[in-house]
Protein backbone atom coordinates (compact mmCIF):
# COMPACT_ATOMS: atom_id res chain seq x y z
CA UNK A 1 0.00 0.00 0.00
CA UNK A 2 1.28 3.28 -0.94
CA UNK A 3 1.45 6.13 1.48
CA UNK A 4 -0.55 9.74 1.07
CA UNK A 5 1.22 12.86 0.53
CA UNK A 6 0.69 13.62 4.62
CA UNK A 7 1.80 10.20 5.78
CA UNK A 8 5.40 10.46 3.84
CA UNK A 9 5.63 13.81 5.46
CA UNK A 10 5.14 12.66 8.76
CA UNK A 11 7.75 9.70 8.06
CA UNK A 12 10.43 11.79 6.53
CA UNK A 13 10.31 15.02 9.53
CA UNK A 14 10.64 11.92 11.71
CA UNK A 15 13.91 10.98 10.44
CA UNK A 16 15.30 14.59 10.90
CA UNK A 17 14.21 14.82 14.83
CA UNK A 18 16.16 17.38 16.97
CA UNK A 19 18.88 17.15 14.21
CA UNK A 20 20.09 20.59 12.12
CA UNK A 21 18.78 20.51 8.93
CA UNK A 22 21.76 22.23 7.31
CA UNK A 23 24.01 20.20 9.39
CA UNK A 24 22.65 17.16 7.68
CA UNK A 25 22.34 18.43 4.13
CA UNK A 26 26.21 19.52 4.67
CA UNK A 27 27.28 16.38 5.94
CA UNK A 28 25.68 13.74 3.34
CA UNK A 29 27.76 14.32 -0.02
CA UNK A 30 30.26 12.77 1.95
CA UNK A 31 28.44 10.29 3.73
CA UNK A 32 27.04 9.20 0.29
CA UNK A 33 30.71 9.24 -0.85
CA UNK A 34 32.19 7.35 1.96
CA UNK A 35 29.26 4.49 1.45
CA UNK A 36 30.03 3.77 -2.27
CA UNK A 37 33.96 3.88 -2.27
CA UNK A 38 35.66 1.81 -3.94
CA UNK A 39 32.30 -0.26 -5.14
CA UNK A 40 32.32 -0.41 -8.78
CA UNK A 41 29.25 1.04 -10.95
CA UNK A 42 28.44 -3.10 -11.58
CA UNK A 43 28.00 -3.31 -7.84
CA UNK A 44 26.05 -0.36 -7.60
CA UNK A 45 23.78 -1.15 -10.36
CA UNK A 46 22.86 -4.06 -8.65
CA UNK A 47 19.13 -4.02 -7.67
CA UNK A 48 18.85 -5.76 -4.02
CA UNK A 49 15.20 -6.89 -5.26
CA UNK A 50 13.27 -6.77 -8.98
CA UNK A 51 10.97 -3.89 -7.40
CA UNK A 52 13.80 -2.33 -5.32
CA UNK A 53 16.25 1.21 -6.94
CA UNK A 54 19.70 -0.12 -7.01
CA UNK A 55 22.28 2.51 -5.19
CA UNK A 56 23.33 4.40 -8.37
CA UNK A 57 19.38 4.60 -8.90
CA UNK A 58 19.25 6.09 -5.46
CA UNK A 59 22.34 8.31 -6.08
CA UNK A 60 20.77 9.34 -9.60
CA UNK A 61 17.27 10.35 -7.79
CA UNK A 62 19.33 12.39 -5.21
CA UNK A 63 20.72 14.13 -8.10
CA UNK A 64 17.30 15.43 -9.19
CA UNK A 65 16.13 16.09 -6.08
CA UNK A 66 18.58 18.08 -5.57
CA UNK A 67 17.48 19.69 -8.85
CA UNK A 68 13.74 20.57 -8.07
CA UNK A 69 14.41 21.32 -4.39
CA UNK A 70 17.17 24.16 -5.79
CA UNK A 71 14.26 25.64 -8.22
CA UNK A 72 11.78 25.63 -5.57
CA UNK A 73 13.25 27.09 -3.02
CA UNK A 74 14.53 29.81 -5.72
CA UNK A 75 10.75 30.14 -7.35
CA UNK A 76 9.64 30.58 -3.46
CA UNK A 77 12.14 33.33 -2.70
CA UNK A 78 11.24 35.39 -5.99
CA UNK A 79 7.54 34.82 -6.04
CA UNK A 80 6.37 33.39 -2.54
CA UNK A 81 2.90 31.91 -2.32
CA UNK A 82 4.19 30.19 -5.81
CA UNK A 83 2.40 26.66 -6.60
CA UNK A 84 4.63 23.48 -6.64
CA UNK A 85 4.29 21.01 -8.86
CA UNK A 86 4.86 17.44 -7.32
CA UNK A 87 6.38 14.83 -9.33
CA UNK A 88 6.28 10.94 -9.96
CA UNK A 89 9.89 9.77 -8.92
CA UNK A 90 9.29 6.64 -10.87
CA UNK A 91 8.23 8.47 -13.98
CA UNK A 92 11.79 10.05 -13.48
CA UNK A 93 13.51 7.46 -12.95
CA UNK A 94 11.98 5.70 -15.98
CA UNK A 95 11.99 8.32 -18.27
CA UNK A 96 15.70 9.63 -16.57
CA UNK A 97 17.39 6.29 -17.42
CA UNK A 98 18.37 6.25 -13.87
CA UNK A 99 19.17 2.27 -14.33
CA UNK A 100 22.09 3.19 -16.61
CA UNK A 101 23.56 6.38 -15.06
CA UNK A 102 27.29 6.98 -13.65
CA UNK A 103 27.52 6.76 -10.01
CA UNK A 104 30.50 9.02 -9.78
CA UNK A 105 28.46 11.76 -12.08
CA UNK A 106 25.43 11.54 -10.04
CA UNK A 107 27.43 11.84 -6.75
CA UNK A 108 29.39 15.11 -8.09
CA UNK A 109 26.04 16.82 -9.15
CA UNK A 110 24.35 15.91 -5.60
CA UNK A 111 27.74 17.64 -4.07
CA UNK A 112 27.49 20.79 -6.64
CA UNK A 113 23.93 21.39 -6.36
CA UNK A 114 23.91 20.93 -2.26
CA UNK A 115 26.85 23.33 -1.86
CA UNK A 116 24.58 25.92 -3.42
CA UNK A 117 21.55 25.45 -2.12
CA UNK A 118 23.45 25.17 1.40
CA UNK A 119 25.17 28.16 0.99
CA UNK A 120 21.39 30.10 -0.29
CA UNK A 121 19.89 28.76 3.09
CA UNK A 122 22.64 29.93 4.96
CA UNK A 123 22.30 33.21 3.78
CA UNK A 124 18.35 33.76 4.18
CA UNK A 125 16.78 36.20 6.63
CA UNK A 126 14.33 34.79 9.21
CA UNK A 127 11.65 36.56 6.96
CA UNK A 128 12.85 34.31 4.02
CA UNK A 129 13.08 30.67 6.11
CA UNK A 130 8.96 31.34 6.26
CA UNK A 131 8.18 32.29 2.97
CA UNK A 132 6.48 29.31 1.20
CA UNK A 133 5.08 27.99 -1.95
CA UNK A 134 1.77 25.35 -2.08
CA UNK A 135 2.52 21.82 -3.17
CA UNK A 136 0.36 20.15 -5.14
CA UNK A 137 -0.40 17.03 -3.20
CA UNK A 138 1.19 18.37 0.34
CA UNK A 139 -0.27 22.15 0.66
CA UNK A 140 1.83 24.66 2.09
CA UNK A 141 5.27 24.28 2.31
CA UNK A 142 7.85 26.90 3.94
CA UNK A 143 11.69 26.95 2.92
CA UNK A 144 12.00 26.14 6.74
CA UNK A 145 10.08 22.84 5.79
CA UNK A 146 11.47 21.92 2.77
CA UNK A 147 15.03 22.30 4.29
CA UNK A 148 13.77 19.74 7.16
CA UNK A 149 12.22 17.59 4.45
CA UNK A 150 15.57 17.35 2.30
CA UNK A 151 17.29 16.42 5.53
CA UNK A 152 14.63 13.91 6.40
CA UNK A 153 15.17 12.48 2.59
CA UNK A 154 18.80 12.29 2.93
CA UNK A 155 18.51 10.33 6.17
CA UNK A 156 16.33 8.56 4.59
CA UNK A 157 18.15 7.19 1.64
CA UNK A 158 21.24 6.99 3.95
CA UNK A 159 19.53 4.17 5.42
CA UNK A 160 18.67 2.69 2.32
CA UNK A 161 22.27 3.18 0.56
CA UNK A 162 23.90 1.07 3.81
CA UNK A 163 21.98 -1.92 3.91
CA UNK A 164 22.42 -1.79 0.17
CA UNK A 165 26.02 -1.73 0.11
CA UNK A 166 26.27 -3.68 3.41
CA UNK A 167 24.40 -6.79 1.73
CA UNK A 168 27.16 -6.84 -1.11
CA UNK A 169 29.92 -7.10 1.10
Amino acid sequence: MQETPQEYTRRILANVGGLDPLTVQAETPAKLERLVKGLPSSRLRERPAPDKWSAAEILAHLADAELVTAWRMRQILGAPGTPIQAYDQDSWAAAGHYETRDPQKSLQLIRTLREANVALLKSLSPEQWKQYGRHAERGEESIERIARMMAGHDLNHLKQLEKIVNSQK
